[in-house]
């Protein structure tokens, strides 16, 4: 049976105007046929897969960054679709996580291929999330960061905001409820990640998958902002929970509470505050992703 998909191509994405056609292409040499919507201004992906869903569609192809994905990503649990990455953002840190090649039409032909895999989201305040929810110095950066800058700088725009906010950036205390325990502490920033990369260029943990069954929460107990230049290659690589400094654990569920109300950020967007009340989502869509590698894993 041939393949019907309802395409959602994010144009205002960083690589949204680059010619999409040869990897659009491929899916239709594959037999897919492809119905794409151009969204309304204000329209999200999600308010898009909801009225058309009654259509016969079998999957949905999203073009775009990780904001176009989380933006779906309630609509993809309702329906139950299937969905493809076509990566056209900043970051694409989902792609990243599930291995799926930076290079849009090499990402379609993973897409046409057929493989899907179920994994797991991350849910902040009833608000889905595919890669990393944080408070603090996270989503101080992105709130600062405009979408023009990311489309201009790529991932240097995220180097450039966080050098500017570095020195600006100061302590807040906190109060972490987890597996029947309450920590009060001092943090200039607490993620919980479901995926492995997040922000450009940082890992959540070393050995995070988006189908791993847990969340990996990390918060940064540091007393100097330069700590955090010193803690940065740790970062990037997800070793960071060795720290003394820094409380990391897997958890499914927890809850983070502050003094005033702070920002979340989810998958790069400001989309809720604190009191902040975390879950595990476990394998509640699926991805086309690529073949397993020989070691028999597909991350």
């Amino acid at each position: 049976m041939a393949e019907h998909a309802l395409l959602i191509v994010n144009r205002q994405a960083r690589n949204g105007g680059a010619a999409i056609d040869a990897a659009l292409e491929v899916l239709r040499q594959a037999g897919w046929q492809l119905a794409e919507h151009r969204c309304q201004p204000g329209q999200t992906a999600a308010e898009v897969i909801r009225a058309r869903a009654g259509e016969g569609f079998t999957a949905v192809i999203l073009g775009g960054g990780d904001g176009t994905l989380n933006a779906a990503a309630p609509a993809l649990i309702e329906t139950g679709l299937p969905f493809g990455i076509l990566p056209l953002g900043t970051a694409n840190d989902l792609a990243r996580s599930l291995e799926i090649p930076p290079d849009p039409v090499e990402a379609a032909r993973i897409i046409a291929e057929g493989r899907t895999r179920p994994i797991d989201l991350g849910e902040v305040n009833g608000l889905p999330f595919f890669n990393v929810a944080s408070i603090g110095f996270s989503a101080q950066l992105a709130a600062g960061l405009g979408r023009e800058e990311k489309k201009r700088w790529g991932k240097l725009g995220y180097a450039l905001a966080a050098f500017r906010l570095l020195r600006r950036v100061r302590p807040f205390t906190a109060w972490l409820a987890h597996d029947g325990q309450v920590e009060r502490i001092r943090t200039i920033q607490v993620s919980v990640g479901n995926g492995r990369h997040y922000g450009g260029g940082m890992t959540v943990a070393s050995t995070a998958r988006p189908d791993d069954g847990k969340l990996d929460l990390y918060s940064l107990e540091l007393d100097h902002w330069w700590r955090l230049l010193a803690l940065l290659p740790a970062l990037r690589r997800g070793t960071h929970g060795q720290w003394k400094d820094v409380r990391a654990f897997p958890t499914t569920a927890c809850e983070v509470r502050t003094r005033r109300k702070m920002p979340v950020n989810t998958d790069g967007e400001i989309n809720t505050h604190t009191p902040a009340r975390f879950r595990l989502l476990p394998k509640v869509v699926k991805v086309f992703v690529p073949a397993p590698r020989p070691e028999g894993s597909f991350f």
